[in-house]
């Protein structure tokens, strides 16, 4: 809304000063009106551009040499000659309004212009009124909509397709916030909100918006200033869309603040392709290297070529030709074309004057301004026209944009620029020249959308990543627990901020392999005096008063739901441990393999199963007959010599020899277990303890000790419902030792690590049991939705 009104105070101030123009000049008016001729062999066509910039030269140029190809040929308007005349703006829209206005008092039945947006829309108002048709190929802002502007044609792909296609290469290479430099005008505002908008489709955004002062007042102190504000911010993705005086101000002045080197990635808009192909590149080539642009495609025809084979001579040399001198030369052949086809169509160029007046007393009577009464028939013309140029197909759809527009992408480097590939609205990226393409179904998959190997700022091939730290953002918060116990794992250093331990190391080598800084600063967590509680210190994370903890922070399920643990980085758990003696060797130590019950079994079994073999054999086994003394004798000896397979007697029935193998097998185990427990008794040192894990320990009424700040409290109290009174909190290994020997606990319960450290200069104690919890370490943060 205030951009439209904005378009309407600039429209009546302009409109105001053109009547006091016309007012003053009235004498001068009356004669041109009276110096007007009804002949009907000319046909006026006024253009309006700022010839001193590039697109100004290239347009004058190829205008001039399409009226004279037109003029040249019989078959066109009847024998009719085209009288184009050029007007100069200079820069300025008043001159440009001006020079409409000229055009407006001679009888001009079309305008091509003019070359910038703000004036194309200050100037559809008066197009609209007097049914003259403006066709430009230079304003090309989205915002210049035919439901608003009817008699404003784009004869080239508007700016809605080149923010189109940035945003498909910015999403193509992965990357998600991008910084805007624009002119602060219509066509720099307009464009940059349709990359918004068409980048939050993809799942980007613009970051910042740098607006600089419109073409030519930005001024380098201004532009360096923003650059400075750029180097401080996150994205390294620039987007540059402005016109070329001030484009190549940027550059030059970015690679000063060296924001050309590695790292940044700048995709300037169609402006760079024009000065890269109109001028020479080593006058510009030098703080540009690895930019991207994009040039406006056309496909190659003997019509473009013989075209750009005449232009040297056109040119005199002076300047080199772009995709808008093509589409200047096809301007004039359309509008010629929808001439020619109005004259066949029995269309007279004849005008009637407009009238306008105030509602109050004075009047303004404008005679010089004239309505074109055959002005709609020719913009239906134009917009039916349907023909090749030198641009390919020319015709335009039901919202006047040309066929299948597209653009070229194009890498700058150290001799020149290279093309990279296409985008077109058909098919997206690829190598493959749209034309090609279109012959084959739609394809946007995302195997298919890709470019060749760009030559990146800095003079690398490795894609950027687009992003770094902020150098104006604030330090990483890195809160650390201050312990007073374990010191080896992390510890303040002599009383200052500066900390060690296993886990800084960890921390500092991780950030080591960042391929970028990361600015911190730890802030020790905990009074000093007794270890910090961990719940509170990650309590901290979530109430944004650290932004990471550090430390030997366990990762427990409960803390998993309020912030997010890196990888484990050492394996964790809770372990026993608990006093224990060592068993002395002595002379009945083979026995202790076995338990009294298993000795009284195993025996049983022997007996057993010799009675079950000789039950089976005694009636048809010699060996197993004879008096009852003898008989018994056999059982016991057949049984026991078992053992060490050197029983004599052989079995006959089958039943007997499936019992005596299957039985052999049992023993061949019970020996293979004897000989293993034997051999660790007498050669592992051997110790006791009524402790013989968590669960001898949960099952008995001793009191247990653990560390202070350490969740085992918790796990023990609510995990595996021990009261509270049994519970004793010890701050130091020293206190470990001493409440273990005193009897004071029975034992302690804490993490692997912390006990390996303290059985390390305790070797009275011993873990009991295997852990029964299983965690590890890790470093602390949270999500943040938003925050970047």
């Amino acid at each position: 809304m205030n951009v439209q009104l904005a378009y309407r105070r600039f429209f009546m101030n302009l409109l105001f000063l053109a009547f006091t123009f016309i007012l003053l000049h009235g004498s001068s008016t009356a004669r041109e009106e009276a110096s007007r001729h009804d002949a009907d062999d000319v046909v006026n066509i006024g253009a309006i551009f700022t010839l001193q910039t590039i697109n100004g030269k290239v347009s004058k140029i190829a205008i001039e040499a399409a009226e004279q190809d037109v003029n040249s040929d019989p078959r066109i308007l009847g024998g009719r000659r085209l009288s184009i005349k050029i007007h100069d703006s200079n820069f300025s829209s008043f001159l440009g309004f001006i020079g409409a206005l000229k055009f407006l008092m001679t009888d001009t039945v079309a305008i091509i212009g003019p070359q910038t947006s703000g004036m194309a829309h200050v100037l559809s108002h008066l197009a609209n009124e007097l049914h003259v048709p403006l066709l430009s190929f230079t304003a090309l802002d989205s915002t210049l909509t035919p439901l608003q502007y009817p008699y404003f044609v784009q004869t080239a792909p508007s700016d809605q397709f080149q923010m189109t296609a940035i945003a498909d290469m910015i999403s193509n290479y992965g990357w998600r916030e991008v910084i805007a430099i624009f002119n602060d005008d219509d066509p720099g505002r307009n464009g940059v909100t349709v990359l918004g908008d068409k980048l939050a489709e993809r799942g980007c955004k613009l970051s910042y918006k740098a607006a600089l002062p419109p073409e030519p007042t930005a001024t380098p102190s201004f532009i360096t200033s923003q650059l400075v504000k750029i180097k401080s911010m996150e994205s390294r993705i620039i987007v540059l869309h402005t016109f070329a005086k001030t484009g190549l101000l940027v550059f030059d002045l970015a690679q000063k603040q060296e924001m050309m080197s590695k790292g940044y990635v700048w995709i300037a808009t169609a402006w760079l392709s024009t000065v890269l192909d109109s001028s020479s590149a080593s006058n510009t080539s030098n703080s540009i290297l690895g930019a991207l642009t994009l040039r406006p495609h056309t496909p190659q025809s003997l019509k473009k070529q013989a075209f750009i084979s005449r232009w040297k001579h056109l040119s005199n040399g002076s300047i080199g030709l772009n995709p808008y001198g093509l589409y200047a030369y096809d301007s004039v052949w359309t509008i010629a074309r929808a001439l020619n086809l109005f004259f066949d169509q029995k269309g007279k160029v004849s005008f009637s004057n407009k009238n306008l007046s105030s509602t109050g007393e004075e009047n303004l009577n404008l005679g010089a301004l004239s309505v074109f009464e055959g002005g709609k028939q020719l913009l239906d013309n134009i917009l039916g026209i349907n023909m090749t140029g030198l641009t390919g197909p020319i015709h335009f759809g039901s919202d006047r944009s040309p066929p299948h527009p597209s653009y070229e992408i194009i890498n700058v480097i150290a001799t020149g620029f290279r093309s990279i590939g296409y985008w077109s609205n058909y098919s997206g990226l690829s190598v493959i020249t749209p034309e090609k393409l279109q012959l084959k179904p739609a394809n946007r998959s995302i195997s298919s959308q890709h470019l060749k190997p760009v030559i990146w700022p800095g003079n690398t091939i490795e894609r950027p990543r687009g992003w770094v730290f902020p150098h104006n953002g604030r330090q990483l918060r890195i809160g650390v627990p201050n312990r007073v116990s374990y010191r080896a794992i992390v510890s303040q250093i002599n009383a200052s901020n500066a900390v060690q331990g296993y886990c800084i190391e960890i921390f500092r080598a991780a950030i080591k392999l960042l391929p970028y800084t990361v600015q911190y600063k730890f802030v020790l967590f905990g009074d000093g005096e007794n270890n910090p509680s961990y719940y509170d210190l990650v309590n901290m994370i979530t109430l944004d008063v650290f932004d990471v903890a550090v430390g030997d922070i366990a990762i427990v399920t409960d803390r998993t739901k309020i912030v997010d643990f890196t990888q484990p980085y050492i394996e964790s758990g809770l372990v026993v441990v608990a006093p224990v003696n060592k068993l002395k060797s002595h002379a009945w130590a083979f026995l202790r393999p076995f338990t009294p019950m298993m000795w009284g079994v195993t025996a049983f079994f022997f007996l057993f199963v010799g009675t079950v073999v000789w039950i089976l054999e005694h009636r048809t086994n010699d060996d197993f007959r004879g008096p009852p003394k003898e008989q018994i004798v056999t059982v016991l000896w057949f049984s026991f010599s078992t053992m060490f397979f050197a029983h004599r007697e052989n079995t006959v029935s089958p039943l007997g020899r499936v019992v005596l193998i299957i039985w052999l097998f049992v023993v061949l185990i019970i020996n293979s277990s004897y000989t293993a427990s034997l051999t660790s008794i007498l050669t592992v040192q051997q110790l006791s303890s009524p402790i013989t894990g968590i669960d001898s320990l949960i099952s008995s009424n001793e009191r247990i000790g653990f560390q202070v700040g350490s969740f085992a409290a918790n796990y023990l109290t609510e995990q595996l419902n021990i009261p509270k009174h049994r519970l004793v909190p010890l701050g130091s290994p020293e206190e470990y030792a001493i409440a273990l020997e005193r009897g004071t606990v029975a034992a302690v319960v804490d993490e692997r690590p912390y006990v390996e450290l303290f059985l390390s200069d305790h070797c009275e104690f011993s873990i009991r049991g295997q852990e029964f919890t299983k965690s590890g370490w890790g470093f602390v943060s949270i999500f943040r939705i938003g925050i970047s």
